[in-house]
């Protein structure tokens, strides 16, 4: 990794996706920040151990042995009622699980940076959204980028927006494929952050002697379901909040991501669905074929939790022929953003050609080639994407 650098605030310069966020975690001031290092996560928490080390950021950083003890003393840390950070990656982020469920379920509001990455087996450090999908129902928001300027705007979002709904935030990069890319990211000003995001006046006293609070006593069965739904009407409640932060953010630093929720301009009855840093290349080849046989247009899924089933069946209300591209299988199904996509369809009783391409499992390749298969296959059988020397695959989905 690049050595110290100074960096100019407010002014547009090269860096690398990791140092954006951690220049935006060092604006939005946690008191606590905790830490392990895993590939490709690392970069993040280098930068931060930098800036903490160099005077340049304030917060108390905590050295773990493991991503379960990192998880475990940002949760005690938030249950004190200040700001808090971390970040990881696949298995870090599946060994963290347990305390992942109590956070929420605690309602502590902070962000984590995952720099998405394959599960074992086999040992893969590259970039997948298996990690992530395997967290989907720990009540965390989670919240793609596609560029590095992305992803240091929604670190800065996703403390206003874990504030408000009391609810903790995944901001997620593809790992290498996004979080080691170097790109021009306007790095904001420490006082145009504070004025957004504001100080964190905690919404209960937490762990005051002062103001004795149990927080995740045991819960029987006449109360546990209730406690649950709570936490669904918060993550239903995020949509709205969402996508107000995004528009405020506008506001005040002139860049948004479509409605915070999904970014789309659909004017064509074909339309590739997809998250991640697989949108810059199909939004490329989105211009390349407008106008031809195979024109199509495409919706980027920016939160995948909570999932935008309403503005994503209106941007869908045209559409004819629909394909859903994964970086992760649900096993024994199909792709999780394709099922999430498909159940909105059902429910609101829509029938569309839809079908599923999975494509870069454990980083690999996809080509030019392959995504022009996927555009010229809108709407037809599934398959898995460039398996096989090189061959697509197709696969029945159960």
């Amino acid at each position: 990794m690049v050595g110290i650098r100074k960096v100019e605030y407010g002014k547009k310069q090269v860096l690398s996706t990791s140092d954006a966020i951690a220049y935006a975690v060092k604006l939005c001031e946690p008191k606590v920040t905790a830490v392990y290092p895993i590939t490709p996560q690392t970069w993040i928490a280098e930068k931060i151990t930098e800036l903490i080390n160099n005077g340049e950021m304030d917060s108390e950083l905590i050295l773990v042995e493991s991503e379960h003890s990192a998880c475990s003393a940002v949760l005690g840390a938030a249950a004190t009622g200040v700001r808090t950070f971390s970040a990881t990656s696949s298995q870090g982020l599946a060994l963290m699980n347990e305390v992942l469920h109590v956070m929420s379920g605690m309602r502590l509001p902070t962000v984590f940076a995952i720099a998405s990455r394959a599960l074992s087996s086999p040992i893969n450090i590259w970039a997948d959204h298996s990690d992530l999908m395997n967290s989907r129902d720990t009540s965390w928001i989670q919240l793609f980028c596609e560029s590095a300027q992305e992803a240091h705007d929604t670190i800065i979002q996703a403390y206003k927006i874990s504030e408000k709904v009391l609810l903790p935030v995944f901001v997620v990069v593809d790992g290498y494929t996004l979080s080691h890319v170097y790109e021009p990211v306007i790095i904001e000003t420490r006082s145009k952050v504070k004025s957004f995001i504001g100080e964190y006046k905690p919404t209960h006293a937490y762990l005051d002697p002062k103001k004795p609070m149990t927080q995740g006593p045991i819960s029987y069965p006449s109360d546990y379901m209730d406690f649950k739904l709570e936490q669904q009407i918060a993550m239903n409640n995020a949509l709205n909040v969402i996508k107000d932060v995004n528009r405020k953010f506008k506001i005040k630093f002139g860049r948004n991501y479509g409605n915070g929720l999904i970014d789309e301009n659909v004017k064509s009855k074909r339309v590739i669905i997809a998250m991640g840093s697989a949108c810059t290349t199909l939004r490329e080849l989105e211009r390349v074929y407008k106008k031809t046989n195979y024109e199509f247009s495409l919706i980027k899924i920016k939160s995948f939790r909570p999932f935008p089933k309403k503005e994503l069946l209106r941007a869908l209300s045209d559409a004819t022929e629909i394909a859903v591209i994964d970086r992760a299988m649900s096993y024994g199904n199909a792709g999780p953003l394709f099922i999430e996509v498909s159940s909105a369809l059902g429910e609101a009783g829509l029938k569309k050609k839809i079908n599923n391409f999975i494509v870069g499992l454990g980083g690999r390749e996809a080509r030019l080639k392959d995504f022009e298969f996927i555009i010229k296959n809108i709407g037809k059988k599934s398959y898995w994407v460039n398996v096989n020397e090189g061959k697509n695959i197709s696969f029945r989905m159960v």
